[in-house]
């Protein structure tokens, strides 16, 4: 597993926003989060959540999976070892996103195994992503809320959520949950 460093991910970001001709304050508007905040995660002090790092990744311009090729190797082969995966902590959402595919601007699908640890949560607040996205929960159980709907989904159920359809991903439960979500581009 290659687990990627906050310090990391924090130089990708301000280098694409350095790319863009952002100043930090200005970024800091697009993504509505602070100055502050901004600053502390290309320091790499500060780890976001899901939702915090899908809102960066699209005020940059790119997915969140394209966001994790931009941090890991090259493209290869359709072959990804299960110890070879790109792997992000969100310290914040008490939860692990793993990259199972290549992540690449000319892929189509984004496979992503997102684990939330007991109390984790994807965000804040339920948000809209600009891509369609399939989930399958494949270990323990999970709340998904669909704009004004909640859903308990068990390991073997499944969701399709549309674009712009706001959603939040929650375990309350008192052990880890594991969910399969395919994005597609």
């Amino acid at each position: 597993m290659v687990r990627l460093k906050q310090q990391a991910i924090g130089d990708l970001v301000r280098r694409l926003r350095e790319q863009r001709g952002q100043s930090l304050r200005a970024f800091a508007g697009v993504t509505r989060f602070s100055p502050s905040f901004i600053s502390q995660l290309e320091t790499g002090q500060v780890s976001p959540s899901i939702d915090s790092m899908e809102r960066i990744a699209c005020a940059l311009g790119v997915t969140l999976g394209e966001f994790f090729a931009s941090l890991g190797k090259a493209e290869g082969g359709v072959v990804v070892r299960a110890s070879e995966r790109t792997e992000l902590l969100s310290q914040w959402s008490q939860a692990t996103i793993e990259a199972l595919g290549p992540m690449t601007r000319s892929r189509l699908l984004e496979p992503l195994l997102i684990t939330l640890e007991p109390g984790g949560r994807s965000g804040k607040h339920p948000t809209a992503q600009p891509r369609e996205e399939f989930a399958f929960v494949v270990e323990g159980e999970v709340e998904l809320r669909l704009g004004p709907d909640a859903f308990t989904l068990k390991a073997g159920d499944s969701a399709t959520i549309l674009r712009g359809e706001l959603r939040l991903w929650s375990n309350s439960s008192a052990v880890r949950a594991r969910v399969l979500v395919v994005a597609v581009a």
